[in-house]
């Protein structure tokens, strides 16, 4: 009965809504209006105000911002300050520089929880691990929003900054600016996009011949574009340089991250598939200035050279390590161990003393505070 409702929903995806009583910020637009509501009965007025995007910076947690007024639960503010502090080489509270920051791969909102409660102070949300949790390719089979989903689930989980595997922003520039909105608004501290074409596929696949890279200048526009859409200031993109997965020289990685850089990214993700940090190293050497700065913070992710020191990062003078996809890897080991053993031995006896308890699973899903809600929001009997 209330047709209204459709009409607000498509004129409200391009504007931000306020009570008129809420004061305007200052130096911003807006244009104010009247509209009926129509119902079964009759028709009511109802009066509006519209704040034409793009909404400036959030500044406060579940709170209002000075310029937009706009509330905010997810706890992005102080999630966007920590990974900027990681990836730049320090946390909020700490002055002094850090020598390296990890962050470790989830891919659900129980993975999620375990890496927090191991201890890591951020988090990779890896497209490859949530691909295949839900038994897909990483070739973009998961639409954006599916995707979105998951990173929902993984951002109410947990209190620490989460950076989004995006692959190449699930299109253009456009479809990357409005990824940046999505996130923000389920707590998202960050996201990193690749320098790859759309459907992208994954960097380590051995049976591919070199993978088509991006134009430079369009994926420049690309996070212009998404660095011009965010609304919190700390929200980070990092830019992923896939040169040398794709067979290029160093020349090459070295152009494609300058021309990031300029173009706002705030970090550079240098990715490698050799069995040793050869490209890294060579990266690194034209990239640290004499002095030891840089034009932008280094990103790796060590997966086919394991072997490598986290020492020998520090001396390069990397600033992140991404440990990309070990949390998958490891629960289908076990569950291809415990599911085999179940099925040979028709019994559970043996699967029972390697598996967690069901009262862990209640623990890691929080159960104690809804048994604490219902003592205080149900009726007694």
């Amino acid at each position: 009965p209330y047709f209204f409702h459709f009409f607000l929903k498509d004129l409200f995806l391009s504007t931000r809504t306020r009570q008129t009583d809420d004061p305007p910020p200052k130096n911003s637009s807006q244009i104010q209006g009247s509209l009926h509501m129509q119902t079964r009965h009759k028709v009511l007025p109802c009066k509006f105000t519209l704040f034409p995007y793009p909404p400036m910076g959030l500044t406060e947690n579940c709170g209002t911002t000075h310029k937009t007024r706009m509330k905010h639960c997810s706890g992005l503010p102080a999630k966007a300050l920590a990974l900027r502090g990681m990836l730049q080489g320090r946390q909020p509270d700490q002055k002094q520089q850090q020598p390296l920051s990890f962050l470790m791969e989830a891919h659900s909102g129980l993975s999620a929880r375990i890496v927090e409660e191991a201890g890591f102070k951020g988090i990779w949300a890896s497209g490859l691990s949530i691909s295949a949790s839900l038994g897909l390719r990483d070739n973009n089979e998961a639409s954006w929003t599916q995707m979105t989903d998951v990173f929902e689930y993984m951002s109410q989980a947990t209190t620490v900054p989460i950076l989004v595997d995006a692959d190449t922003g699930y299109g253009n520039f456009n479809n990357a600016r409005m990824l940046v909105r999505k996130l923000e608004k389920i707590g998202i501290a960050g996201a990193c996009i690749e320098d790859k074409l759309f459907p992208k596929t994954n960097s380590l696949l051995d049976e591919r011949s070199a993978q088509p890279l991006a134009d430079v200048k369009e994926f420049a526009g690309k996070i212009r574009a998404m660095k011009d859409y965010q609304t919190d200031p700390n929200f980070c993109v990092v830019a992923r340089i896939e040169s040398f997965i794709a067979g290029w020289p160093l020349e090459e990685a070295l152009t494609r991250a300058n021309a990031y850089a300029d173009a706002g990214a705030d970090a550079i993700l240098v990715h490698s598939k050799k069995n040793d940090p050869s490209d890294i190293e060579a990266f690194m050497k034209h990239w640290v200035h004499r002095d030891g700065s840089q034009k932008a913070p280094i990103v790796i992710v060590p997966t086919n050279y394991p072997a490598t020191p986290v020492a020998r990062f520090q001396e390069l003078k990397v600033s992140t390590v991404i440990w990309a996809n070990h949390n998958v890897r490891a629960s289908i080991k076990a569950m291809q161990q415990t599911t085999k053993m179940i099925f040979d031995q028709q019994s559970l006896v043996a699967a029972n003393s390697s598996i967690a308890s069901v009262k862990e699973i209640f623990r890691l899903q929080n159960q104690d505070e809804y048994l604490t809600a219902e003592d205080r929001y149900l009726p007694k009997n």
